[in-house]
């Protein structure tokens, strides 16, 4: 395994990428992406994926479970059907790394170009876009002039594994996390969890009780703690937005089950009292955040891409790096599928086994 590029160098004390800085007005607004007819790209691709991964040098698992990383390609080279074997790629593998990419020096417009190939791009109700770029383009930015982010998260854990923007009826496909500039030392790695790998863990029985169960999902709570936060200045672009969907959801391309709950937006379960609905919640959030053996962990290097499709993942920021420390990338988010619910297959056997257990281990 190659190691990530190692910075040498302590921080520029000016941004290395002053276009790409956050822009905060309390009076923009953006106008929502609307339905749309979803034509997945993983729906095209060559299973052999010979167009993605002519020019790999090197291509190799971050985890049992979830994450690869390919050396030696360039998503800026790649043809629309090398496009549409890194969307297979990442459905099937969760996300995928990319090191030393061109992609961070195309400009804006390739870069949207580029991402919109995977569907039409989201656009944030309260992240900063750059003051002259696109608004589709998030700007997640943490240095010793902006505190927004340890402000938010100040006396909480910052583990907290998400879908990014799953209130919309439309949830997040692929998603692009593009680091410009990144601390000098450990620290500011991202951990992606495959939600596959978590639902089948869970007992058969238990599993069919989850499915065919809804759960409502709103920004209510983001919304007011950036009001909460910063008062006057909040970055409010769009109303609270709220959607019902599945508890277990199955991937269009790979057909896999997943959990499709989350502590970010996840507030109840549709039909049960409030007190069952918060007992099983809770279960199910614990669950993901202490399931390490689903996760993998990306450090990042100046130049890194991460690609994860959060129809069959979860992320979390680490935000154990010294306060101060510049930490400042771009997110493009291509927006999928109304999610699909999950059908309670017929019984299989494996409850039965479950049970057969058990009563044997009584004896």
């Amino acid at each position: 395994m190659i190691a990530p590029t190692e910075s040498k160098t302590t921080q520029a004390k000016e941004p290395l990428y002053p276009d790409y800085l956050p822009h905060y007005d309390p009076l923009d607004k953006v106008v929502p992406v609307g339905e749309f007819e979803h034509d997945d790209p993983g729906h095209r691709a060559d299973p052999a994926m010979q167009n993605l991964l002519k020019t790999a040098t090197d291509v190799f698992d971050l985890s049992p479970h979830c994450g690869s990383e390919l050396r030696g390609v360039q998503i800026t080279e790649l043809s629309s059907e090398g496009l549409d074997e890194l969307a297979l790629l990442v459905a099937q593998r969760g996300c995928v790394v990319l090191r030393e990419q061109k992609y961070l020096d195309v400009g804006f417009d390739e870069q949207k170009r580029i991402a919109s190939h995977f569907g039409p791009l989201h656009k944030h109700g309260w992240m900063p876009h750059p003051k002259n770029g696109p608004e589709e383009f998030v700007i997640v930015y943490d240095s010793k002039d902006d505190l927004r982010i340890r402000k938010s998260w100040a006396r909480k854990s910052p583990i907290q594994f998400h879908v990014d923007q799953s209130p919309e009826s439309q949830p997040p496909g692929l998603t692009f996390f593009c680091m410009l500039e990144s601390p000098d030392g450990p620290g500011g790695d991202t951990i992606i969890s495959n939600m596959h790998t978590a639902f089948m863990s869970l007992s058969p029985s238990f599993r069919k009780r989850l499915e065919g169960l809804n759960a409502v999902h709103t920004t209510a709570n983001p919304i007011l703690r950036e009001i909460r936060d910063n008062g006057n200045m909040a970055n409010l672009k769009r109303g609270i937005t709220k959607s019902i969907h599945p508890v277990v959801t199955v991937h269009p391309v790979t057909g896999q089950k997943a959990l499709f709950v989350n502590s970010s937006y996840t507030q109840s379960i549709v039909g049960w009292d409030e007190e069952e609905s918060d007992y099983m919640l809770k279960f199910l959030f614990d669950y993901i955040n202490r399931g390490q053996n689903f996760a993998c962990r990306v450090r990042y290097a100046p130049g890194t891409i991460v690609l994860w499709d959060q129809r069959i993942t979860q992320h979390s920021q680490t935000l154990d790096y010294a306060p101060g420390d510049r930490r400042h990338a771009f997110r493009l988010t291509a927006l999928a599928n109304k999610p699909i619910p999950s059908k309670i297959d017929e019984d299989d056997g494996e409850c039965a086994k479950d049970e057969g257990r058990v009563m044997l281990n009584l004896c």
